[in-house]
């Protein structure tokens, strides 16, 4: 009996011991919390209108053409020129006193509408005694696009510093001289007198000039 007890004690000791070194289970593991969230987007109606460019494209060329129409075309400008010589350049001596003394040609257009007559004056403003009228020619046919080289019986001829009437050519006593031809469109034909001076004819122009145009060269003695 001592022994049975003996090894009773024996067992339950070493039961003990194992139940002592076994491993405790482990805690199961949480989850930690996600420190970011994916945020999903929200998708577009599928009915929804975008803004669009190209009616505003439009409605700009609408306001364009509208803006041009309300300027209306802008007018021709008024010119005049010489197949003889180029604007600033110098005039060919035979249309000066030194040579035939013949006028040069001259060619223009833009004249506006409305225009009754045309009316030149060729002076010179750097004579030594003041501005020198070399040629006076008023009551141009509204119509007329020019004159040919060495005219005569166009319009009518006013009086020039000479106390001539008709062209006389470029004539300075030394130096270079600038000339200029300048045309002037009227709204009237003018009540003039042939040989009417250049100051007569500056006076009933004015308040009627719809439009003017020159054209300078140069001579040089």
């Amino acid at each position: 009996m001592p022994k049975q007890i003996t090894y009773l004690i024996l067992v339950c000791c070493l039961l003990v011991a194992l139940t002592g070194c076994a491993t405790p289970p482990e805690p199961a593991e949480v989850s930690a919390p996600a420190v970011e969230e994916a945020v999903e987007e929200e998708p577009l109606p599928t009915d929804t209108v975008l803004p669009s460019t190209e009616a505003s494209d439009t409605e700009e060329t609408d306001a364009e053409e509208t803006n041009s129409e309300d300027e209306g075309d802008p007018t021709m400008e008024m010119i005049i020129t010489s197949p003889a010589f180029n604007e600033g350049e110098p005039i060919p001596i035979q249309f000066s006193c030194d040579g035939d003394d013949f006028s040069p040609e001259l060619v223009w257009s833009g004249i506006p509408e409305g225009t009754a007559s045309l009316a030149l004056i060729m002076d010179d403003p750097d004579a030594p005694v003041g501005t020198w009228v070399h040629w006076v020619l008023f009551n141009l046919p509204a119509d007329s696009t020019g004159l040919s080289e060495g005219v005569t019986g166009l319009g009518e001829d006013g009086q020039n510093s000479w106390n001539q009437t008709g062209y006389g050519g470029p004539c300075p006593p030394g130096g270079t001289h600038r000339y200029f031809f300048k045309l002037y469109a009227l709204d009237i034909s003018l009540d003039l007198e042939v040989g009417a001076t250049v100051q007569s004819l500056e006076s009933v122009m004015e308040g009627h000039i719809l439009d003017q145009a020159e054209l300078m060269g140069t001579f040089t003695r």
